[in-house]
Formats: structure tokens, C-alpha cells, sequence
């Protein structure tokens, strides 16, 4: 063979193993090298690939392609003391991190975990993925192919709520993939400040961004201040719908049609579900041919809503003692749960916080 033809070939081969490796990247993720994450909040899983990372310090959002995990989650996986784990893989003490989020990679089932290594504004965020297997590590950033976009009107850094704490943590306060688009709930620096923004996906040049208003029966009054906590996509009435959970704490749907740029949206409260309580995350499954909700709480354990009823529920506006709307039942096998996300279609990975401090598990959905 001459040197031409070597070389030729070389470069045949060379051109090969790069197509293939541009056929592999997923799309929209134009920049290669570390992502400068402020921190590690809310996360969601995108196209294959992808992981969605909110930097509520940095009022950004980030797309990051992150490796397969090694295997499928087991059905019985439990890591018990994770918190310690994940203290020792970072070289510090388990009361210097905090675990803020839980995402499983569609593919593989291995939940990848936003902590951050020490506490307020300067702590560090760092990713962690759980392997099927149990096996932890710390998701390397130094060299990635991300993007990156800029969360318009976020609350200034040195903006407090009424308890002195800073609004700028709240401008995501969690995320959600759905047909080419995040959606990001948090707050604003405008009048309205409950806020739901539209992104489109491969990031363009601005974001969407919608007012939110509620009726809260508990306070007896409409609301524009209080972020929603958590959310989950949801058909009503055969359209695209988001159901929102507040503190305290109001389940609310929002007409995904209605989220425009500029629009002061009022949502339709359709349960009080208790007050003194904070909602943490929340999933939507199919059981037995009928729709549930599974939502985690502060103090009011994980509730198991059945939706075959939403359609007809009429809209709370007016105060309430304590419940009403859509009814609930307390799983009472799970308790302690600090965040939870589907596994495959039957079963759900959970963060529950124990005697032992906090542990990671696989249920089957109630």
C-alpha cells in the first residue's frame, strides 16, 4: 500500500469516526468545555442525552450531555445513607452538602442528583449519578458539549423575602421536558412574580415568559408572589395542561395554550389540599387504567391523588378551612420523602430522609 493511499484511508477513517460522533451528539448543544454553573438546582432529562440543570444563583438554564449510566436500575435498588456517600465522593461531612434535586435518565434508569458542597450562595454544585448497580460518581464537567441560556427579569441577588431569604434562589424553582420545550416555574423581578417561562429547545435567543395568578382558598385571595413548587405535565380535556402545586397548599392547572410572552395567565385551583405544608415534587402515572398523582409534601406525607374526576371539577374562589376540590390518600408506607421521579412506567425512584439520614429507593407506584 503507498503512503498515499495510507494516508488517504487514515483520513477516510479519521472523517468516519467524526461523522459518527456528530450523528451521536444530541442537537442543540453548541458549546464544548465546563459550563460555569453558580449552582445545582431543579433538573429534568431532555432528548436522549441531555440534562436540563436550573441555576437558580446564575438565573440560567443549562443543557449538558451526560454520559449512559452502566445498567438498568434494579427493581429493589437502595442506597441507604447516601448523604454520607456523597459527603465522602466530594471529601467533606454530610452536613456540608445538600442533595436539591433527583432526575432518572430515561435510558438507563441511573438518577442523577444537583448537590451542593457547602451552603449559600458560594456553595459549589456538583452532579452525582447513581448507578443501577449502586455505584456513585461524580458526573465530570470540564469538558462537555452544553448550552446555555439566560433566565430574563430574575430577582436580584440582593432581594429578600419577608424571612430574609434571597428571592434570586427562587428564580427556578423546578423544570419540566415536554415536546421540544422546558418549561421553568420561579419567580420574577416584575410586579407579578410567579412566573412560568417557555423555552424552546435547541435553546433560542430569548425565553417566554408568563404572569401567574392563583386563587389560594387557604388565604382567601388571589396570589401573584408565591412560586409554584412544583409541577408535572397533565391532559385535561384532551389539551396540554400543567398541574402546579403551592405552599400551603393549592393544586392549580394552567392551560399550556395560555403561556404567551407578556400574558398574566389566573390559573384554575382545582384542590386545597392543607395548609402549613409545603409541596416538594410531583409525578403523574397510569395504574389500572386510571391517571393519578403522586405528590410529595413537607408535612403531610405523599399524597396519591386520583384524577378521574378533574375534568369536572369546579373552580375553588372562595376561603376554605383546610381541604376541598380534588380528594387525596396518604401512602402511608412512604414516609420521609424528599424527591421522587418515574422509573420506566410502573415504578419510582424516591430520596427519603430517615433516622439514618437520607437514602435513595425504587418503589413500585401505589
Amino acid at each position: 500500500m503507498t503512503r498515499t493511499l495510507r494516508a488517504l484511508l487514515a483520513c477516510t477513517l479519521i472523517a468516519g469516526t467524526c461523522a459518527a460522533r456528530a450523528a451521536d451528539q444530541p442537537q442543540g448543544l453548541e458549546q464544548t468545555g465546563k459550563p460555569e454553573l453558580k449552582s445545582a438546582g431543579p433538573l429534568a432529562f431532555g432528548p436522549k442525552g441531555v440534562l436540563f440543570v436550573g441555576d437558580p444563583q446564575g438565573a440560567a438554564l443549562y443543557a449538558i450531555s451526560v454520559p449512559a449510566g452502566e445498567g438498568k436500575a434494579a427493581d429493589d435498588l437502595s442506597v441507604d445513607k447516601l448523604d454520607e456517600k456523597v459527603a465522602s465522593l466530594l471529601g467533606t461531612k454530610s452536613d456540608d452538602i445538600l442533595i436539591n434535586d433527583l432526575a432518572v435518565q430515561p435510558e438507563t434508569g441511573a438518577a442523577f442528583l444537583s448537590v451542593s458542597r457547602g451552603k449559600g450562595p458560594d456553595a459549589e454544585p456538583v452532579i452525582v449519578r447513581v448507578e443501577g448497580s449502586g455505584k456513585l460518581s461524580v458526573v465530570e464537567l470540564d469538558k462537555v458539549n452544553y448550552a446555555k441560556i439566560d433566565i430574563k427579569n430574575a430577582p436580584d441577588a440582593s432581594q429578600k423575602d419577608r424571612r430574609g431569604n434571597s428571592l434570586r434562589q427562587e428564580s427556578i424553582t423546578d423544570i419540566a421536558y415536554v415536546d421540544d420545550k422546558v418549561y421553568l416555574a420561579g419567580l420574577s423581578n416584575e410586579e407579578f412574580a410567579s412566573t412560568m417561562r417557555v423555552l424552546a429547545f435547541p435553546f433560542t435567543a430569548s425565553d417566554t415568559s408568563t404572569a401567574i395568578e392563583i386563587y389560594h382558598g387557604a388565604h382567601g385571595q388571589f396570589e401573584t408572589r408565591a412560586p409554584v413548587r412544583t409541577f408535572t405535565p397533565f391532559m385535561f380535556a384532551g389539551e396540554p395542561h400543567l398541574l402546579a402545586a403551592y405552599t400551603c397548599t393549592p393544586l392549580v392547572k394552567l392551560p399550556v395554550a395560555d403561556i404567551k410572552p407578556g400574558a398574566k395567565l389566573r390559573g384554575t385551583t382545582i384542590a386545597e389540599l392543607g395548609n402549613r405544608n409545603r409541596p416538594l415534587d410531583i409525578i403523574s402515572y397510569e395504574k389500572g387504567g386510571k391517571n393519578y398523582l403522586l405528590l410529595a409534601n413537607s408535612a403531610r406525607g405523599v399524597m396519591k391523588i386520583g384524577t378521574d374526576t378533574i375534568e369536572q371539577q369546579v373552580s375553588i374562589t372562595e376561603k376554605v378551612a383546610d381541604k376541598a376540590g380534588l380528594a387525596y390518600e396518604t401512602v402511608e408506607n412512604l414516609k420521609g420523602v424528599e424527591h421522587l421521579d418515574k422509573l420506566g412506567n410502573d415504578r419510582a425512584m424516591l430520596l427519603v430522609k430517615g433516622e439514618n439520614g437520607l437514602s435513595l429507593k425504587t418503589v413500585a407506584l401505589p
